[in-house]
């Protein structure tokens, strides 16, 4: 009963948080779906040439995203000071910070495509490849907008404003998904380009439905002044950079540590690349209903630590946690008897199901360690202590997480079952860095974290 009590209070704020980001990952969730099954049924090609382009390009778009994170911890903090004119400079000079990254991103995703054909991919798939690389690139732009003004209306609590975007942004682009790869309503059968092309225009009408809504609408009235006339800086580009570079750097780093293995895949072959996406897919169901309670979570701990307040923020991770293990579990059990009938929605082919399938067991050793590591580092980016997260990210997602899943696919001839067998590996072990962290963080006085 005391146990309860304590509790349920931080529950419900949570899950209140949480709830808007859930709807929005469950629509990422059926776009994913929705995208590798209309291209795994188009062709076993097309969806081991989208495998490639979509975990490389995850690393990119994941940094830029993780650039963006370091605003939630400035914004909320200035939110529970009462500080609208602040957020509203701080989300102009987010805008121009994380625009200038982005595009330094795209400039190495070109140097890259000009590349591609060096990575030891199928030749027969690089003529797939390269056009839709191309689509995915021209899509960086208005993800990075769009995640701005996301993140200033996570941090003063407003979670539905993006979610409900999202969601619409998905239905549209799964309408385009299907009107473009098989040709329909009139529209020519472009196949995996096509899914390029229905991609790019809904991030494009993302960012800007985002950007009407900050401008015009009334979530965003009271920090216009200071977005259009506070010209004085106030340390607001260093802050920016400076919490958000080693947030951008982790996700990159854990992204590249997946992105690296499908290549690894594609050495394998066809069908353990083609194996390789339908496993990622189906992990996304764990991941982005993690990540919607860990993004939830650092609201109230970015808010905690404006007021400088260590017990709250332990107390709220510790309920965080909670809420992510009972998911988790429910997750496990999910994937563990409905392995078979999940995977086979994205392709009709046995010898890629079969395969799939055969990783179940390390897959969900997989969840747990996905879990943990998202609780923790949410947890530590909303104290805005984020400068361990860049070399925690780069010894274990690199250093450790990379070599790991070559050596367990190839000199220990596992295959794709080492190569998802290895991110337990690197998951647990930042995961762990990333709670001592956290809690020396919150053990210690947090003047200086919080300036």
């Amino acid at each position: 009963m005391d146990f309860r009590k304590r509790y349920a209070p931080t529950y419900k704020a949570i899950l209140w948080l949480a709830f808007p980001l859930l709807l929005g990952q469950l629509g990422n969730i059926a776009v994913s779906f929705a995208d590798n099954i209309m291209v795994g049924h188009y062709s076993r090609q097309a969806l081991a040439s989208a495998s490639f382009v979509n975990n490389i390009f995850n690393i990119a778009i994941f940094a830029s995203l993780g650039f963006t994170y370091g605003l939630t911890p400035i914004v909320g903090a200035m939110f529970a000071r009462g500080e609208d004119r602040g957020i509203g400079r701080t989300v102009r000079v987010g805008l121009i910070v994380s625009i200038v990254f982005t595009i330094v991103l795209s400039l190495l995703m070109l140097l890259l495509y000009f590349n591609v054909h060096r990575l030891g991919q199928p030749e027969h798939l690089l003529p797939l490849i390269r056009p839709y690389f191309l689509t995915v690139l021209a899509g960086m732009l208005p993800v990075a907008i769009f995640n701005v003004l996301a993140q200033w209306s996570f941090g003063i609590g407003r979670t539905g404003l993006p979610t409900w975007i999202i969601l619409g942004c998905n239905v549209l682009n799964i309408a385009g998904n299907y009107i473009l790869i098989f040709g329909k309503l009139g529209a020519p059968e472009m196949g995996l380009l096509g899914a390029g092309y229905s991609t790019l225009f809904s991030r494009i009408v993302g960012a800007v439905v985002i950007a009407l809504v900050f401008f015009y609408g009334r979530a965003g009235r009271k920090f216009i002044g200071g977005f259009v006339h506070d010209r004085t800086l106030a340390g607001e580009p260093r802050e920016i950079f400076s919490k958000g570079f080693p947030v951008a750097i982790q996700m990159a780093c854990e992204t590249a540590s997946f992105s690296g293995s499908a290549v690894i895949a594609g050495w394998l072959g066809e069908v353990s690349l083609a194996a390789f996406q339908v496993f990622v897919t189906s992990s996304m169901l764990g991941f982005c209903l993690y990540y919607s309670i860990g993004a939830a979570m650092a609201i109230p701990v970015s808010h905690a630590a404006g007021r400088a307040d260590n017990a709250a923020m332990r107390h709220t991770a510790r309920a965080g946690y909670h809420i992510i293990l009972v998911t988790m579990l429910a997750v496990c059990v999910m994937l563990y008897f409905c392995a078979r009938h999940i995977m086979g929605l994205f392709t009709s082919d046995a010898e890629v199901v079969g395969l799939a399938v055969s990783v179940i067991i390390p897959m969900i050793l997989y969840q747990f360690g996905d879990a943990t590591q998202i609780t923790f580092a949410n947890a530590l980016r909303g104290t805005a202590n984020v400068g361990p997260m860049l070399w925690i990210a780069v010894v274990s997602y690199l250093i450790i997480g990379l070599p790991a899943s070559w050596f367990f696919a190839l000199p220990l001839g596992l295959g794709l079952y080492g190569i998802v067998l290895s991110f337990s590996v690197c998951l647990l072990l930042a995961a762990g860095a990333y709670f001592y962290f956290f809690m020396r963080t919150t053990g210690a006085k947090l003047k200086q974290a919080t300036k």
